[in-house]
Protein backbone atom coordinates (compact mmCIF):
# COMPACT_ATOMS: atom_id res chain seq x y z
CA UNK A 1 0.00 0.00 0.00
CA UNK A 2 1.61 3.12 -1.13
CA UNK A 3 1.87 6.25 1.53
CA UNK A 4 -1.15 8.18 -0.61
CA UNK A 5 -2.98 4.81 0.04
CA UNK A 6 -2.69 4.46 3.53
CA UNK A 7 -3.96 8.12 4.11
CA UNK A 8 -6.88 7.58 1.82
CA UNK A 9 -8.02 4.92 3.81
CA UNK A 10 -7.64 6.96 6.91
CA UNK A 11 -9.67 9.53 5.68
CA UNK A 12 -12.13 11.60 7.87
CA UNK A 13 -15.31 13.27 5.77
CA UNK A 14 -16.68 15.18 8.22
CA UNK A 15 -13.18 16.69 9.30
CA UNK A 16 -12.61 17.27 5.72
CA UNK A 17 -15.45 19.55 5.64
CA UNK A 18 -14.35 21.20 8.83
CA UNK A 19 -10.93 21.65 7.66
CA UNK A 20 -11.79 22.82 4.20
CA UNK A 21 -13.63 25.61 6.39
CA UNK A 22 -10.13 26.76 8.13
CA UNK A 23 -8.16 26.63 4.96
CA UNK A 24 -9.82 29.59 2.61
CA UNK A 25 -7.87 28.72 -0.89
CA UNK A 26 -7.49 25.31 -0.25
CA UNK A 27 -9.47 23.21 -2.69
CA UNK A 28 -12.46 21.01 -0.85
CA UNK A 29 -11.41 18.04 -3.02
CA UNK A 30 -7.73 18.17 -1.73
CA UNK A 31 -8.71 17.58 1.70
CA UNK A 32 -9.12 13.89 3.11
CA UNK A 33 -9.20 15.22 6.64
CA UNK A 34 -7.07 12.80 8.28
CA UNK A 35 -6.68 13.57 11.88
CA UNK A 36 -3.55 15.02 13.16
CA UNK A 37 -2.67 12.08 15.59
CA UNK A 38 -3.26 9.88 13.08
CA UNK A 39 -0.62 11.67 10.70
CA UNK A 40 1.70 11.99 13.26
CA UNK A 41 1.46 8.16 14.18
CA UNK A 42 2.07 7.55 10.30
CA UNK A 43 4.93 9.85 10.57
CA UNK A 44 6.55 8.30 13.56
CA UNK A 45 6.12 4.69 11.96
CA UNK A 46 7.76 6.22 8.50
CA UNK A 47 10.76 8.23 9.94
CA UNK A 48 14.17 6.89 8.53
CA UNK A 49 12.39 4.61 6.09
CA UNK A 50 13.28 4.52 2.43
CA UNK A 51 9.45 4.43 1.56
CA UNK A 52 9.37 8.02 4.00
CA UNK A 53 12.60 9.12 1.58
CA UNK A 54 10.61 8.15 -1.79
CA UNK A 55 7.64 10.61 -0.17
CA UNK A 56 9.80 13.17 0.57
CA UNK A 57 11.25 13.24 -3.05
CA UNK A 58 7.97 13.01 -4.48
CA UNK A 59 6.54 17.03 -5.12
CA UNK A 60 4.00 18.08 -5.64
CA UNK A 61 1.52 16.73 -3.53
CA UNK A 62 -2.42 15.48 -4.45
CA UNK A 63 -3.67 16.41 -0.87
CA UNK A 64 -3.00 18.64 1.99
CA UNK A 65 -3.26 15.49 3.80
CA UNK A 66 -0.29 14.24 2.01
CA UNK A 67 1.51 17.92 2.49
CA UNK A 68 0.71 17.85 6.61
CA UNK A 69 2.57 14.61 6.47
CA UNK A 70 5.26 15.67 4.56
CA UNK A 71 6.02 18.52 7.45
CA UNK A 72 5.62 15.87 9.79
CA UNK A 73 8.44 13.88 8.60
CA UNK A 74 10.82 16.46 7.91
CA UNK A 75 10.39 17.20 11.49
CA UNK A 76 11.16 14.01 12.17
CA UNK A 77 14.74 13.82 10.09
CA UNK A 78 17.68 13.54 12.10
CA UNK A 79 19.93 15.65 10.35
CA UNK A 80 20.62 19.34 10.10
CA UNK A 81 21.87 19.75 6.56
CA UNK A 82 18.94 17.08 5.47
CA UNK A 83 16.23 19.19 6.72
CA UNK A 84 17.96 22.35 4.97
CA UNK A 85 17.54 20.72 1.65
CA UNK A 86 14.25 19.30 3.05
CA UNK A 87 12.63 22.48 3.57
CA UNK A 88 14.08 24.43 0.73
CA UNK A 89 12.39 21.53 -1.74
CA UNK A 90 8.81 21.87 0.28
CA UNK A 91 8.80 25.11 1.10
CA UNK A 92 7.47 26.43 -2.63
CA UNK A 93 4.79 24.06 -2.01
CA UNK A 94 3.48 25.42 1.40
CA UNK A 95 -0.30 27.13 0.87
CA UNK A 96 -1.98 27.14 4.13
CA UNK A 97 -1.07 28.03 7.78
CA UNK A 98 -2.20 24.55 8.56
CA UNK A 99 0.98 22.79 6.59
CA UNK A 100 3.37 26.00 7.55
CA UNK A 101 2.71 25.72 11.06
CA UNK A 102 2.78 21.88 11.39
CA UNK A 103 6.74 22.24 10.19
CA UNK A 104 8.60 22.35 13.10
CA UNK A 105 12.20 20.96 12.25
CA UNK A 106 13.76 19.43 14.94
CA UNK A 107 17.26 18.96 13.74
CA UNK A 108 17.59 22.96 13.40
CA UNK A 109 17.99 22.97 17.25
CA UNK A 110 21.39 21.61 16.61
CA UNK A 111 22.46 24.71 14.97
CA UNK A 112 20.57 27.32 15.85
CA UNK A 113 23.28 29.93 14.93
CA UNK A 114 23.60 29.11 11.20
CA UNK A 115 20.26 28.29 11.38
CA UNK A 116 19.33 32.11 12.21
CA UNK A 117 20.84 32.93 9.09
CA UNK A 118 18.53 30.86 7.13
CA UNK A 119 16.00 32.66 8.89
CA UNK A 120 16.64 35.98 7.35
CA UNK A 121 16.35 34.68 4.06
CA UNK A 122 12.80 33.10 4.96
CA UNK A 123 11.68 36.56 6.02
CA UNK A 124 12.92 38.26 2.54
CA UNK A 125 10.60 35.50 0.55
CA UNK A 126 8.01 36.69 -1.63
CA UNK A 127 6.25 33.50 -0.38
CA UNK A 128 3.29 34.74 2.10
CA UNK A 129 3.85 30.71 4.00
CA UNK A 130 7.71 31.16 3.67
CA UNK A 131 7.63 34.40 5.79
CA UNK A 132 5.22 32.68 8.32
CA UNK A 133 7.63 30.08 8.39
CA UNK A 134 10.41 32.39 9.57
CA UNK A 135 8.40 34.13 11.78
CA UNK A 136 7.73 31.01 13.32
CA UNK A 137 10.72 29.91 13.57
CA UNK A 138 11.94 33.07 15.44
CA UNK A 139 9.30 32.91 17.63
CA UNK A 140 9.88 29.10 18.48
CA UNK A 141 14.03 28.72 19.05
CA UNK A 142 15.09 32.74 19.33
CA UNK A 143 12.77 33.98 21.81
CA UNK A 144 15.50 32.29 25.04
CA UNK A 145 19.03 31.70 25.22
CA UNK A 146 19.18 32.78 21.36
CA UNK A 147 17.34 36.11 21.72
CA UNK A 148 18.60 39.45 19.55
CA UNK A 149 16.93 42.17 19.96
CA UNK A 150 17.41 42.48 15.98
CA UNK A 151 14.62 40.19 15.28
CA UNK A 152 12.21 42.15 17.14
CA UNK A 153 12.79 45.19 14.32
CA UNK A 154 13.03 42.31 11.89
CA UNK A 155 9.39 41.12 12.46
CA UNK A 156 7.88 44.73 12.84
CA UNK A 157 9.43 46.19 8.81
CA UNK A 158 7.69 43.09 7.51
CA UNK A 159 4.67 44.88 5.99
CA UNK A 160 1.70 42.63 4.02
CA UNK A 161 -1.24 43.26 3.28
CA UNK A 162 -1.94 39.03 4.22
CA UNK A 163 -3.67 37.93 6.98
CA UNK A 164 -1.48 34.53 7.74
CA UNK A 165 1.85 36.80 7.81
CA UNK A 166 0.41 39.50 9.88
CA UNK A 167 -1.41 37.29 12.38
CA UNK A 168 1.80 35.00 13.06
CA UNK A 169 3.31 38.54 13.33
CA UNK A 170 0.86 39.17 16.56
CA UNK A 171 1.41 35.63 17.56
CA UNK A 172 5.52 36.36 17.55
CA UNK A 173 4.74 39.83 20.07
CA UNK A 174 2.48 38.24 22.01
CA UNK A 175 4.97 35.54 23.03
CA UNK A 176 7.77 37.92 22.55
CA UNK A 177 6.26 40.26 25.46
CA UNK A 178 5.84 36.84 27.52
CA UNK A 179 9.41 36.03 27.50
CA UNK A 180 11.27 39.37 26.44
CA UNK A 181 9.18 41.84 27.66
CA UNK A 182 11.51 44.93 28.15
CA UNK A 183 13.04 44.20 24.87
CA UNK A 184 9.52 44.16 23.20
CA UNK A 185 7.25 46.18 25.19
CA UNK A 186 8.36 49.81 23.66
CA UNK A 187 7.57 48.64 20.14
CA UNK A 188 3.76 48.34 21.44
CA UNK A 189 4.40 51.94 23.35
CA UNK A 190 5.36 53.55 20.22
CA UNK A 191 3.23 52.16 18.14
CA UNK A 192 5.48 50.64 16.18
CA UNK A 193 3.26 47.95 14.62
CA UNK A 194 0.85 48.13 12.02
CA UNK A 195 -2.89 49.22 13.60
CA UNK A 196 -4.50 45.71 13.03
CA UNK A 197 -1.15 43.70 14.42
CA UNK A 198 -0.50 46.01 17.50
CA UNK A 199 -4.58 45.45 18.56
CA UNK A 200 -4.08 41.68 17.60
CA UNK A 201 -0.77 41.19 19.65
CA UNK A 202 -2.45 43.11 23.09
CA UNK A 203 -5.60 40.66 22.21
CA UNK A 204 -3.40 37.52 22.39
CA UNK A 205 -1.03 38.99 24.88
CA UNK A 206 -4.15 39.38 27.22
CA UNK A 207 -4.83 35.90 26.51
CA UNK A 208 -1.65 34.43 27.55
CA UNK A 209 -1.09 32.39 30.69
CA UNK A 210 2.33 33.75 30.30
CA UNK A 211 1.73 37.22 31.51
CA UNK A 212 1.11 38.63 34.74
CA UNK A 213 -2.31 40.26 35.76
CA UNK A 214 -0.34 43.70 36.02
CA UNK A 215 1.55 43.62 32.57
CA UNK A 216 -1.96 43.38 30.63
CA UNK A 217 -3.31 45.85 32.51
CA UNK A 218 -0.86 47.95 31.43
CA UNK A 219 -1.65 46.30 27.89
CA UNK A 220 -5.14 47.66 28.22
CA UNK A 221 -3.83 51.10 28.44
CA UNK A 222 -2.15 50.60 25.16
CA UNK A 223 -4.71 49.70 23.16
Amino acid sequence: MTVRQRLEALADESNADFLSRLLPGVEPETVLGVRMPALRALAKELRGTDEAAAFLAALPHRYLDENNLHALLINELAGYEDALAALDAFLPYVDNWATCDALRPKAVKKKLADFRGRVDGYLASAAPYTVRFGIEMLMCHYLDAAFSAKQNEQVASIRSEQYYIRMMQAWYFATALAKQWDATIPFLEQRRLEPWTHTKTIRKAIESYRISDEKKAYLRTLK
